[in-house]
């Protein structure tokens, strides 16, 4: 290699080789390739790994602020699904158990039993002992728990003793001492919340307190476990309009129905009956004042 060459080589590779140059890493640009004004090229001052970043003078951002990583669509979204709030389902029927009337029947121990007469095709209710003779105490209370039954022949059997044995034992003051241990089994017939059920233990009802005397008047302290089941449905009616309800003859509309054992309580109750009957159930007005 000539002088000239050396030069030549050291002047674009530098003194030692491997050495960068300011201008490029690659080597010096030849003189007619270079800037007029080189003197004014000047290096990036290398930043210090320990320094502090500098901050961005200006507005600067606060946190949460920013829509960084955030998306936005314009698909409206789905409203969302409002349960509606539990029913409480005050007039659905419930279930009937069976009652201790079908018990004692079925094991025979009641004292009346069905005729089956095949000359007019018509079945009667017969006793074998006469009923003024039975013993109240034992056996009201039992035909009163058979008025829940809506079985035959359990339930056509419970209606006719309940009816008999009032209307024969009223004359005699049976009944009235009785009235305490009838509560609970009108009262479980009127909370199986049945309308028909209902209807036959408000009939019965009826029947106990024109029986005798001083009856209604019993009734007025159990007042509170009669009347909150008729406050239910008190204004249980049809709506029939202008026309005409053909089965009203068969007294089985059920607000009707309450209403008239309500004035029959009121009447035979005694001076106290009004007021409790007010308590317990608002709406009703007296029909003796």
């Amino acid at each position: 290699m000539t002088r000239k060459d050396q030069k030549i080589r050291q002047m674009i590779i530098g003194d030692i080789e491997g050495t960068s140059h300011a201008q490029s890493c690659f080597g010096a640009f030849p003189k007619e390739m270079r800037a007029t004004n080189e003197s004014t090229i000047k290096a990036p001052p290398k930043a210090s790994p320990l320094a502090s970043p500098s901050k961005p003078k200006g507005r600067l951002l606060k946190a949460h602020t920013g829509s960084g990583g955030s998306f936005s669509s314009t698909k409206k979204g789905s409203a969302p699904v409002q349960t509606p709030p539990p029913k409480c389902h005050v007039f659905r029927k419930r279930k009937v158990a069976p009652s201790e009337f079908r018990r004692f029947y079925e094991r025979g121990d009641l004292p009346m039993k069905i005729l089956h007469l095949p000359q007019n095709g018509m079945n009667q209710v017969t006793w074998s002992v006469e009923v003024d003779k039975l013993d109240y105490h034992h056996y009201l209370p039992i035909f009163f728990d058979g008025i829940r039954e809506t079985e035959e022949p359990y339930r056509t059997l419970a209606l006719r003793g309940v009816h008999q044995l009032i209307d024969r034992g009223g004359r005699l003051g049976k009944v009235l001492p009785v009235v305490p241990q009838l509560i609970i089994p009108i009262k479980t017939a009127l909370n199986t919340r049945n309308p028909a059920i209902i209807c036959e233990t408000l009939e019965c009802l009826k029947r106990l307190v024109r029986c005798g005397d001083l009856i209604g008047e019993a009734l007025v302290p159990y007042y509170r476990q009669l009347l909150p089941i008729m406050n239910i449905f008190v204004t249980t009616t049809k709506n029939m309009g202008d026309q005409i309800d053909y089965a009203q003859r068969k007294n089985r509309d059920m607000g009707v129905l309450i209403n008239d054992t309500l004035q029959i309580l009121e009447q035979h109750g005694g001076v106290d009956a009004f007021i409790n009957i007010k308590y317990m159930i608002p709406t009703y007005e007296s029909c003796v004042l």
